[in-house]
């Protein structure tokens, strides 16, 4: 079966081409039935692949030869073991219930645009399983630059509006920043090594050949560019903005695909992150400081979209903690289950636009439970799942991360434990605005609010299914007294790593408190934001002070602007006007100089006999006086 694995990116890319080229004649549930049905295919492939893997059959399937010249050699070349097959579940299973959601949520759109949207949806998955299944860093790239391209084309899908176009092409830059610096560590690798196909990488002889500073500077240069994939301190303000597309790309950007590239690129080169301590000291410390900052900025926004967007950059914060402290496994695991129930809520939040047409502002909601039941309940299952409550999938997640920092500093557990904290704040402050107490919006609203189809919440029911259990695959030894089934799985990916810096072995007595006390805190946060917010009024007195600072953001992106923005449009500018009244004037002038020329010259042709004489006599006379003058 491993040998098939073409097929896995294989169905989407087919989907995108169907799509694409025949958008001006394909019907809607046509499209809708190509676009899902081949994400649909996909997902049944990776299942098999990973029922395979399971069984202990991992390898490298060759497609052809990509690249050779003199002794390097980088083929167009798949690698299926445990940690891509697990990517390639989560990206066709989460991916295939967005495309479904998506018939639904999408369906006022004009046939031809309707087309054009699935078309791009289906590039997204197929950049994405290019990403997770190449077996080198070449391949990789080609994925990851494919996201990025996507991610461009979907953000600003409603491309005459120019606030979504500016937002688009903000992410489209910001990850170009971070790309720069992937494409820096590949040719660093191909300099000293002369490969960057994994399994000659990460070979123990060709580790030898590289020193300390390069497993800094590498591992660095990539780190860089998974700020930028992955959204971290100072690569993060495109993410939130990335709203600007239709909430099902928002689901996947945050919950499947491209957020997560950064994650998945670091867990594969693990043992070059072992191998440089500093760069996971940074690693760890920049991730921190981005889940603590963007869950602060959550806790006053009041565009449901927005709320969840920082609420991604500080779960990705988590992510990144997790690999800077070694828990590989840790954040491979919060990937997983914030997949499950960031998609939730993301579209969730889609359904409860879709009945609120097109309202987005929290404040003016309120009550929705009694009107959209299903949406509600899931919706709470996804808060209470990122929330960490105990029993649900991000308790089990986070609570790994969170031991393996407090096993490497306890100062990084607390932090973290505060940044989950405002996590079940700011959710609970978000689910109580939403759905409880009294409605809040026009007349108009109300009268038309209703539950979404079974297109949107079929898919709501399922991933609700997965946020409440998916946690169980991964919990801890002193919970269950056996072996951690998902590390057991990732066991050989993170092989190398473990035997270098073994895991620091926590008392389990210490779990249990650490994970009891925090619940304990979590519950009495999610009450004091039920009780605050639950019966909230518009005519509260808006944010203020510290409170503004917060809702706009810590001016992050006014300072952005006023350092990086301005300063580069004056610039260009001033280089606008140089090329038009300097370089063009030149250039121009040349031209113009030269048909003048040509034009006294066309005149000295007067068709005369007498002029051609007189012009002879004058050239010999010149010759003459030449010759003469030389032999002086």
């Amino acid at each position: 079966m491993i040998d098939y694995v073409w097929l896995v990116p294989f169905f989407p890319l087919v989907g995108f081409l169907l799509n694409g080229l025949l958008r001006n004649s394909l019907s809607k549930p046509l499209t809708g039935i190509i676009g899902c049905g081949t994400i649909l295919a996909s997902f049944v492939v990776s299942v098999l692949l990973f029922i395979e893997v399971k069984n202990g059959h991992t390898g490298t399937v060759t497609l052809f030869d990509f690249i050779s010249y003199d002794k390097t050699s980088i083929p167009f070349s798949f690698l299926v073991d445990q940690l891509s097959v697990l990517f390639l579940l989560i990206i066709t299973g989460v991916g295939f219930l967005i495309h479904l959601y998506s018939t639904a949520y999408m369906h006022e759109e004009s046939e031809m645009h309707f087309a054009r949207y699935f078309a791009y949806l289906n590039l997204f998955v197929f950049s994405m399983l290019l990403l997770v299944l190449g077996s080198n860093y070449v391949i990789m790239f080609i994925g990851w630059e494919g996201v990025g391209l996507c991610s461009y084309l979907l953000i600003g899908y409603w491309f005459k509006n120019i606030e979504y176009g500016n937002a688009a092409k903000k992410a489209f830059v910001m990850n170009r920043i971070g790309d720069l610096g992937f494409l820096l560590a590949v040719f660093w690798l191909l300099a000293k090594i002369g490969t960057v196909n994994f399994a000659e990488v990460f070979d123990n002889a060709n580790l030898e050949l590289l020193t300390k500073n390069d497993f800094t500077i590498i591992t660095m240069l990539l780190f860089v560019g998974a700020t930028g994939k992955s959204a971290q301190i100072p690569l993060y303000t495109w993410l939130p903005d990335a709203m600007a597309g239709p909430t099902p790309v928002s689901a996947l950007i945050h919950a499947a695909t491209m957020v997560t590239a950064g994650i998945y690129m670091i867990a594969r080169s693990n043992i070059l992150y072992t191998m440089a301590p500093l760069t996971m000291n940074v690693v760890a410390i920049i991730g921190l400081a981005t889940a603590l900052l963007a869950a602060t900025i959550a806790l006053k926004q009041n565009d449901i979209k927005k709320v969840l967007a920082y609420s991604t950059v500080s779960q990705l914060g988590y992510m990144f903690l997790g690999l800077g402290v070694g828990a590989f496994t840790g954040a491979v695991f919060h990937v997983m289950t914030h997949a499950f129930f960031k998609a939730l809520l993301f579209l969730g939040a889609g359904s409860v636009i879709h009945g609120m047409h097109h309202e987005q502002d929290i404040r003016n909601m309120g009550g929705l439970k009694k009107y959209m039941r299903t949406t509600h309940l899931t919706f709470l299952i996804g808060c209470l799942a990122i929330a960490g409550i105990p029993g649900f999938s991000g308790f089990f997640s986070k609570d790994e991360i969170l031991a393996a920092a407090f096993a490497k500093n306890p100062m990084l557990y607390i932090l973290g434990a505060a940044g989950a904290l405002m996590t079940a704040f700011y959710m609970f402050r978000l689910y109580a605005m939403t759905f409880q107490g009294k409605f809040r919006g026009t007349h108009e609203q109300e009268h038309h609010l209703h539950e979404s189809p079974a297109a949107i919440t079929i898919p709501l029911v399922v991933l609700a299914i997965l946020s409440a259990f998916g946690g169980l695959i991964g919990v801890p030894e002193f919970m269950a007294h056996h072996a951690h089934q998902l590390g057991d799985f990732l066991a050989p990916v993170f092989a190398k790593s473990t035997a270098l810096q073994p895991a620091h072995e926590i008392d389990h007595n210490t779990e249990w408190m650490m994970a009891g006390g925090l619940s304990l805190l979590i519950i009495i946060v999610i009450a004091l934001a039920w009780s605050r917010f639950s019966k909230y009024q518009k005519t509260e007195e808006e944010a203020g002070g510290f409170g503004k600072v917060l809702e706009n953001k810590w001016y992050v992106d006014e300072l952005y602007e006023a350092v990086i923005g301005r300063p580069t449009n004056a610039f260009g500018r001033m280089m606008e006007k140089l090329d038009k009244y300097g370089i063009d004037w030149i250039v121009n002038g040349v031209g113009r100089s030269v048909q003048y020329a040509s034009r006294q010259a066309r005149l000295i042709q007067s068709g005369q006999v007498g002029s051609y004489v007189l012009l002879m006599v004058i050239g010999m006379i010149i010759l003459f006086a030449i010759q003469v003058f030389l032999k002086k």
